[in-house]
């Protein structure tokens, strides 16, 4: 029994088991699936390699769904989830501190976020009933009692818009900032948190989000640990159970509204802004495709050719190994629910900027018309096919996979499948997929640096 243990010991072994999950990973660990009465979807990777639980709730609450006006309130939402829970029933009110050492005492941790499409709560407990019982219980009271606590909240915002201001002043957040807008436009993804934002927003905004959004009926929760089913349904049942039920009944919400989606790029805009740092910050790229999309592992794999390998991809040999214009340079996609960005990303000196970007167009281009040879396909097979145990090493990476799974409706087996169906991957394949989702002449280049 773990209960007796002292804290230091408790949190020892957590830190332990994480270590230690990558001698028991498995890369086939069935995931099971159902809906719970109230509508919540679960989503279950059963392993008693560790005596640990992960479990993680999310909610369609991300960025997307802010207000133009009040950008950031998806984020500070999240942050202040963590500053406290109001008083229910016998349950006393419990501020940060006291909420922080709960967590201690148990050995436990728990951590609220927010990104473009979700709100995302993460629990870690060890598997001993004792202590995962009131772990599950005391994050329930932070998922559906949050205090917003308004003193707490004037000094968070204080704290935001001195970080805002320190940002930028930073050549890469005005590029990333740039960026965005360009190949966004008016769409969620591409709007900015700032000082002006954060003074439209208040508590009584947070409480609103958090009734219409966080609700049962809209959460996908993922579990990975020492469980059973029977024993995951109760703890997906008891981590909502202290958030009201929808006002549709029982098992329905309201949908929600849409979201626009991205845009494609009419034409391609090439933006210098002058700034005085002795590295230019480059950024080119455009919309890239949605996760579901059925070319997702051609993508991949043919990313991880043109720029996502390090240093065996065609952008680091082209840019740095041959010409010495940047130290390293990269290529990557963000798909989602919504088709986030691709984007180039490097930095050289100002001076060097135009050539470095005309050389990393070139390359792009040239993928893009040609695709990849037969000896940099096979490269790329068996280096991704080779780590992909290591994505599944530890219970909080398998956690992630399984969240992935939900998030984006894949299918349960798509673990199983994955090494099949990235090794069937053709070099015509990768082509047909890059000319499809990619226009290089119609790309956003952003440059930060240098002079006007």
């Amino acid at each position: 029994m773990l209960l007796n243990l002292p804290k230091s010991t408790v949190g020892g072994l957590l830190a332990g088991a994480a270590l230690l999950c990558g001698l028991n990973a498995q890369a086939a660990i069935p995931i099971e699936h159902w809906t719970l009465a109230n509508g919540a979807k679960v989503y279950l990777a059963a392993t008693q390699a560790l005596p640990i639980v992960d479990a993680q709730i999310d909610f369609d609450a991300g960025s997307r769904r802010d207000p133009a006006p009040q950008a950031g309130l998806a984020s500070v939402s999240a942050s202040m989830l963590e500053k406290g829970v109001r008083a229910s029933g016998g349950d006393p009110a419990l501020d940060e501190n006291a909420l922080g050492e709960a967590w201690a005492d148990l050995g436990a941790s728990f951590d609220a976020s927010a990104g473009q499409e979700r709100t995302s709560f993460t629990l870690r407990t060890l598997a001993d009933p004792a202590l995962l019982g009131k772990a599950v219980q005391l994050a329930a009271r932070e998922i559906g009692e949050p205090a917003f606590p308004d003193e707490v909240w004037q000094r968070e915002r204080a704290q935001i818009g001195a970080s805002i201001r320190e940002a930028n002043t930073q050549p890469a957040t005005v590029a990333a900032k740039a960026f965005a807008q360009a190949v966004y436009g008016a769409h969620p993804y591409g709007v900015e948190t700032t000082e002006a934002t954060l003074a439209q927003i208040d508590v009584a905004a947070m409480r609103a989000r958090h009734a219409q959004l966080i609700q049962p009926c809209r959460a996908k929760i993922s579990i990975v640990g020492a469980v059973t089913r029977a024993q995951a349904d109760v703890i997906a049942t008891q981590l909502l159970s202290r958030l009201p039920a929808p006002a549709a009944g029982e098992g329905g919400c309201a949908p929600l509204p849409p979201v626009a989606e991205v845009a494609p790029l009419a034409a391609p805009q090439d933006l210098r802004i002058p700034f005085a740092s002795a590295q230019a910050h480059v950024l080119i790229g455009q919309p890239g495709y949605v996760r579901r999309d059925p070319q997702h592992f051609a993508l991949n794999l043919g990313n991880y050719i043109l720029g996502g390998g390090g240093f065996v991809s065609r952008l680091t040999e082209e840019v740095r190994e041959k010409r010495g214009l940047a130290y390293s340079v990269y290529s990557g996609f963000s798909p989602g629910l919504q088709a986030g960005a691709f984007r180039v990303a490097f930095q050289t000196r100002p001076d060097q900027a135009d050539e470095a970007v005309k050389v990393s167009r070139e390359v792009l281009r040239k993928f893009v018309a040609d695709g990849p040879t037969a000896a940099e396909l096979k490269a790329a097979k068996d280096n991704l096919i080779g780590g992909f145990p290591l994505l599944l090493d530890s219970n909080r990476k398998l956690l992630g996979n399984v969240a992935n799974i939900a998030w984006n409706d894949l299918p349960l087996d798509y673990l199983d499948t994955w090494t099949a169906r990235m090794n069937a991957v053709t070099a015509a394949e990768v082509k047909a997929a890059f000319a499809a989702k990619l226009q290089p002449d119609r790309m956003v280049t952003v440059v930060v640096g240098g002079k006007d």
